[in-house]
């Protein structure tokens, strides 16, 4: 495999591969920045192109793409508070605090730096790990799913701002949410109030673009001024202190990259799921955790370095078991087969050249639309400047259009539009949307797991698994550290007093 790693790299780099790289990894970008698209769409998009390409060529095209989005939703969630992707639903909770602070610059800094690294680092991990990646697959089934959605869900004790009971009924609300539409075991059909639209439930991306783009703009629209309440920073020093943030934090970034490595790795799981995870176990070992959600840069740096390193794991499965580890690994699974490679354990003995450009090819989209990020840091953060009356009518266009895109239908205007009105009524009222979509995201594979588990292996299967009980013991250490922060911190204050 070593012999082919040069060949690979140059045939990136050289004309025309260069080229494809570039135009997959700038579409990416852009479908990224988009509110409802994202790397499912873009490829979907680029597929029929390729099927006159070589299959390196063609690779490189579509996990350029592929690579690039998780950033270009970075953008969006941090200067107008709305998620390009659901993989950034957790980057608006710090980014967009820190552009209202007018450290947009800075934000975008650190998004794109840990975006860059958090990619590298996947694609190293990947590369080591394939050639004994077919264990760490097996290893998780239902009950590591089922602990590791309940781990998820813990994270809510910390994330919760203010009254904890809030974050709770905001949670108890996206649970009820995730539960519309088929039971994923018995089939039933739920609480769908005889609407079609609901069998399958409120498409995820619909519900983040109404909670976070449409309440936004709905925000903006009641208040005075520009969405920067401070003077906005547009020098490079600015963009340059977020990069730096990332190694200033170096160790958080290591162990985001880790949690996203090992989610991509488990197959269906998605991005969202890392996102969280890395953004929760940043601020329950952070040692000032109330400053989480209000615009620290650590905020920022936890879920994309988790979002970039996922896409290397998520190539384990997908590589090994020809399993899709990911909606973008589905159809990058469907382009592997139209070009006759045939996803398994010998792929690498067979064609170890298409395995290495894949690796390859990912870190260099993330490297370009970092660049390219860095480059456009300042003139985005000064669209922070501009009165917010301007703005809000911008956003809710993007927003209606994005929640139509998505998938064509008028119903999802609709939703994502009354999911509008019920996040501004959570902004109003201090109720955390991220603990409602939280629940959401793993609401479906909690009780699906849980019933897998149940049928397969009883309820001893979540007790007699080394990984299964590691989980159990994180979450009660999540659970655990709010308290006894707050008692050490009441008796700090008895010993000052």
């Amino acid at each position: 495999m070593l012999e082919a790693a040069l060949p690979a790299l140059l045939e990136l780099i050289s004309w025309p591969g260069i080229l494809y790289l570039t135009i997959g990894a700038l579409l990416g970008l852009l479908f990224g920045i988009l509110p409802g698209l994202g790397g499912p769409q873009v490829l979907a998009l680029l597929l029929p192109l390729t099927f006159t390409m070589d299959a390196a060529t063609a690779l490189t095209l579509l996990i350029g793409a592929s690579g690039a989005t998780a950033f270009g939703g970075s953008i969006t969630a941090i200067l107008i508070n709305t998620p390009g992707t659901a993989q950034n639903a957790a980057t608006v909770y710090d980014g967009f605090p820190m552009t209202k602070q007018g450290k947009a610059g800075q934000a975008i800094g650190a998004a794109a730096a840990a975006s860059v690294l958090g990619a590298i680092f996947g694609a190293i991990i990947l590369t080591a790990i394939l050639p004994v990646g077919r264990y760490l697959v097996l290893a998780f089934s239902y009950p590591e799913y089922f602990m590791m959605a309940v781990m998820g869900l813990a994270m809510i004790v910390v994330l919760s701002q203010g009254s904890l009971w809030k974050g709770i009924i905001a949670g108890g609300l996206g649970l009820m949410i995730a539960f519309i539409g088929y039971d994923p075991v018995s089939g039933a059909v739920r609480y769908t109030f005889g609407t079609d639209y609901l069998w399958d439930g409120i498409p995820l991306v619909t519900m983040l673009i109404g909670l976070f783009a449409i309440a936004e703009a709905i925000s903006l629209w009641t208040k005075q001024g520009s969405i920067a309440s401070k003077k906005v920073n547009t020098s490079l020093k600015g963009v340059f202190e977020g990069m730096g943030a990332v190694f200033k934090n170096f160790g958080l970034f290591i162990k985001s990259s880790i949690i996203g490595t090992i989610i991509g790795i488990i197959p269906g799981v998605g991005g969202a799921v890392a996102n969280f995870i890395a953004y929760g176990q940043a601020a329950s070992t952070s040692k000032n955790p109330e400053n989480f959600g209000k615009g620290d840069v650590r905020g920022v740096i936890a879920p994309e370095s988790a979002n970039n390193a996922k896409d290397g794991g998520a190539l384990v499965p997908t590589l090994i078991f020809g399993i899709p580890g990911s909606l973008e690994m589905a159809v990058l699974l469907g382009a592997l087969t139209i070009h006759g490679i045939q996803p398994g354990p010998r792929l690498m003995l067979d064609n170890p050249g298409i395995t290495l450009t894949l690796i390859y090819a990912l870190v260099l989209a993330n490297i370009i639309v970092g660049v390219v990020g860095i480059l456009l840091a300042s003139p985005l953060a000064r669209l922070t400047m501009i009165k917010s009356v301007f703005i809000a009518p911008v956003i809710l266009v993007l927003a209606l259009v994005g929640s139509y895109a998505a998938d064509g239908r008028i119903q999802d205007v609709v939703a994502a539009a009354l999911f509008g009105l019920i996040g501004y009524a959570m902004i109003r009222h201090h109720f955390s949307r991220v603990a409602l979509v939280i629940a959401v995201v793993l609401g479906e594979m909690m009780q699906q797991s849980f019933h897998q588990t149940i049928e397969l292996l009883g309820y001893s299967g979540f007790f007699t698994r080394p990984i299964t009980l590691s989980f159990i013991i994180i979450t009660i250490i999540i659970l655990a550290l709010p308290i006894i922060r707050r008692k050490r911190g009441t008796t700090d204050e008895n010993l000052g007093a």
